[in-house]
């Protein structure tokens, strides 16, 4: 029975790997698709998709005991959020928008630390 568990516990965590990838790399894409002239409903979708995917991220990171991760990825949620916009102007969203794509990319390549819990 041991080995059963020890195997799913693996392909789990290959799953939530791949996953976490997945999330950056489509939200990295999708921000970086806002530097182009887009019709205001891609912009609503995006703040959908970046509220979940930064929600699934920080909930991964709170179960990893990755608080600072978690923290930085539950801001997130709530800057990209759709239900009370925050008003930054085109320019000011369009540096956020690169600064936070870049900056989930390079975390795709990070390894991070262990904390122990």
């Amino acid at each position: 029975m041991e080995f059963w568990n020890t195997r799913y516990r693996a392909l789990l965590h290959k799953v939530l790997l791949i996953m976490d990838k997945t999330i950056k790399i489509v939200l990295a894409i999708l921000f970086f698709l806002c530097l182009a002239d887009m019709p205001y409903g891609y912009y609503q979708f995006v703040r959908f998709v970046g509220l979940i995917g930064f929600a699934i991220l920080a909930y991964q990171a709170h179960e990893k005991g990755r608080q600072t991760e978690m923290i930085i990825y539950g801001g997130l949620a709530l800057l990209f959020q759709p239900f009370f916009k925050v008003a930054l102007g085109r320019e000011i969203w369009n540096i956020v928008d690169v600064v936070v794509g870049i900056g989930l990319l390079i975390s795709i390549f990070m390894k991070p630390k262990e904390s122990p819990r």
